[in-house]
């Protein structure tokens, strides 16, 4: 899982050592940089894109793993991936999707034409993995495409209902059969660019990918 930030310093590092280890100094430990190198000044860490992949994961069982819970979503109903793999495919190619993306401010000025690569259901034991691909995603895309694979799978709608709620380029289409699945089964796993885009301006110090801190530094006993 990892996602991808850029900034504009006013000056340039000739060692990327020292603020890779302050920004993860000042960031809360379940959010760590594993990597920072300098960009092109064109590069842009949303709109330079190739494409995103995400999952999100169902617990489909009775009885709710105490180890997933915070990290799955739960459904105590016996979903169908066989229904939810047909309703899937129907989001793939390009489309409006103007009926699954809640308003959000930066969505005014993108356009709801998208483009999924693939969407595959896979059986996990318990668990069950929604993985799709984009080239981009409206806000909260993902989790209201899911939820109407939930309906899917739980057989109360046909797998044909998918193209009848993208053609309708309504939202309210969609909140009248499905909620929005909740927010804790979903992982952003990557993003993904051309090589070009990434490549270095030349001069640039070499990436930090962080360092450990040398004995020699530290107090003994050490624990």
């Amino acid at each position: 899982m990892h996602g991808v930030a850029h900034f504009t310093t006013p000056f340039a590092y000739d060692c990327l050592h020292s603020i890779h280890s302050a920004i993860n100094g000042l960031l809360p430990p379940e959010i760590r940089v594993r990597e920072i190198s300098a960009a092109r000044p064109e590069f842009h860490a949303r709109s330079s894109t190739k494409s995103k992949i995400y999952h999100y994961k169902i617990y489909n069982e009775a009885i709710m793993d105490p180890f997933h819970n915070c990290y799955a979503y739960h459904s105590a109903y016996k979903l169908n991936p066989h229904a939810m793999r047909q309703a899937a495919k129907h989001f793939v190619g390009i489309h409006d999707f103007t009926s699954f993306a809640n308003a959000a401010h930066n969505d005014r000025e993108r356009s709801p034409i998208k483009k999924i690569t693939r969407f595959d259901v896979t059986e996990m034991g318990a668990l069950l993995q929604l993985e799709v691909e984009g080239t981009g995603f409206l806000y909260r895309q993902v989790r209201n495409m899911v939820a109407l694979l939930l309906q899917v799978g739980k057989e109360a709608l046909p797998p044909d209902i998918v193209p009848v709620i993208i053609a309708a380029r309504d939202r309210k289409e969609l909140a009248r059969v499905a909620l929005s699945a909740p927010p804790h089964g979903l992982y952003l796993m990557s993003v993904n660019y051309d090589e070009e885009i990434l490549k270095p301006p030349e001069g640039s110090p070499p990436n930090s990918f962080g360092r450990t801190h040398q004995l020699s530094k530290c107090r003994i006993p050490f624990y």
